[in-house]
């Protein structure tokens, strides 16, 4: 028979009432990629969160977050700094060492899907809202933002456009989005044509490419500091000059996360791109 002393039995008792509870949600959750931000701010659950990447910088509330680092160059220190009890990371978080580091630390990882359609939207937020035990609200936040989305899309765009998206232009090396990418997934999205071709991801093109390509139309993200370019500076360019993008000085700056977060934004960023695509040349 197993007799236990008075001061084993209350030592057993201060464990059993630290040990958390298998109803007790998460309260101190590291959201790594501002989709994924975004939708936890949705929810209105962003109250719950201690920290965040860099590219979470929406909405405005989220940048007085602690910044744990890009979300493809994270340390396991800087996240585990801020103590969290659960961390919520899009896919492609890394570098991989960095995430096994943090499995093996036992904080409770969620990965979230971030492929660039439609049905990536609704199941980032089913994810989100699953992690946050909030799966009632996430149905009613997925089914809002996919009728948003609809609605957004009743519009069309007006006439075929060709758009080049330019992620950037340092040196004058035009860096485009081919297939298989956010930017990609959003002018398709809308009804418009990616005008690259032929490879995925974004890659370095020559300046042959980009005449051939023949855009109608440049799509930017809407940048300041070292990565603005000015419009005169990307119309001076000799490649985008001789196009009919650059002979009808055409293009589109839209904020960067809106407009390929693929989350709850997506029916607004959509709603944006069409309207300044059918105002060109109108």
């Amino acid at each position: 028979m197993i007799r236990l002393s008075l001061g084993s039995i209350f030592s057993l008792f201060v464990i059993f009432l630290a040990a958390p509870h298998a109803d007790e949600q998460p309260s101190r959750i590291v959201s790594l990629g501002g989709s994924v931000t975004e939708i936890v701010y949705a929810l209105g659950e962003g109250d719950r969160l201690v920290a965040r990447d860099t590219t979470s910088n929406y909405p405005p509330e989220a940048n007085d977050l602690p910044d744990v680092g890009y979300i493809r160059r994270l340390s396991a220190e800087g996240v585990l700094s801020v103590d969290p009890d659960l961390i919520l990371a899009e896919e492609g978080a890394g570098p991989p060492e960095v995430v096994a580091q943090l499995h093996q630390a036992g904080v409770p990882m969620v990965d979230v899907v971030e492929t660039p359609t439609v049905e990536a939207i609704r199941e980032k937020i089913l994810t989100v809202g699953k992690a946050l035990g909030m799966e009632a609200d996430a149905k009613t936040l997925a089914d809002k933002v996919m009728q948003d989305l609809e609605t957004a899309l009743e519009t069309p765009v007006s006439a075929e456009k060709r758009v080049l998206f330019v992620l950037s232009m340092q040196g004058g090396r035009i860096m485009a989005s081919g297939q298989d990418t956010a930017a990609d997934g959003m002018i398709e999205l809308v009804g418009a044509t990616n005008a690259m071709e032929g490879f995925s991801g974004y890659k370095t093109v020559t300046g042959e490419a980009v005449i051939a390509a023949a855009p109608d139309v440049i799509l930017m993200m809407d940048r300041s500091g070292d990565h603005a370019m000015a419009n005169d500076d990307l119309f001076a360019h000799p490649a985008i000059a001789t196009t009919p993008a650059g002979e009808n000085r055409a293009v589109i700056r839209m904020d960067g996360m809106r407009l390929l977060g693929f989350s709850v934004r997506t029916p607004e960023a959509a709603q944006e791109l069409i309207a300044a695509l059918n105002g060109l040349g109108s």
